[in-house]
């Protein structure tokens, strides 16, 4: 094993972060208030849970992300290039869904990002094993926000 790159991995973890904090500025600081109004379905977390997942769950992506860039790998290119549209279509989610409460279409990028997740995954896992299973929280999270945004489009 080698030896870690602090701040390379302190990087890779930030970016993601960053990507959370400017989605949370632009387009979702009053989204807990939007979310608390609709009708949400059974297993539905209250709001303050989301933020706290999030922010584990970009944390796990930026450590998967920092091994894959640590490698040699012939996949690395394309691995990353695949994370970061995943990272935008994450971003753009949350524009569609809070800001236009387009719940349609939002759950139609859900199901883009959930294939975008599993790409990223697939790619990731031809890098490092276990940059695929740190991914693995944040496809099944993104599944139940599938649930729960596909709820909210019939419901509202």
């Amino acid at each position: 094993m080698q030896k870690i790159k602090w701040k390379q991995l302190l990087i890779n973890i930030l970016i993601p972060l960053v990507l959370i904090a400017g989605g949370s500025a632009i387009c979702t600081m009053k989204s807990m208030d939007l979310y608390e109004k609709l009708d949400t379905p059974p297993l539905s977390p209250p709001g303050w849970v989301f933020p706290v997942v999030w922010i584990l769950l970009f944390t796990l992506m930026g450590i998967s992300s920092y091994f894959v860039w640590e490698s040699q790998s012939n996949h690395k290119l394309v691995a990353f290039a695949i994370y970061a549209v995943q990272l935008i279509i994450n971003f753009i989610w949350s524009i569609i869904f809070f800001n236009e409460q387009e719940y349609w279409l939002s759950f139609m990028i859900l199901i883009t990002l959930i294939l975008l997740i599993l790409l990223n995954m697939y790619f990731f896992k031809k890098v490092s094993k276990i940059s695929f299973l740190l991914l693995i929280p944040y496809l099944l999270w993104v599944i139940f926000a599938g649930y729960l945004n596909l709820f909210i489009a019939i419901m509202n």
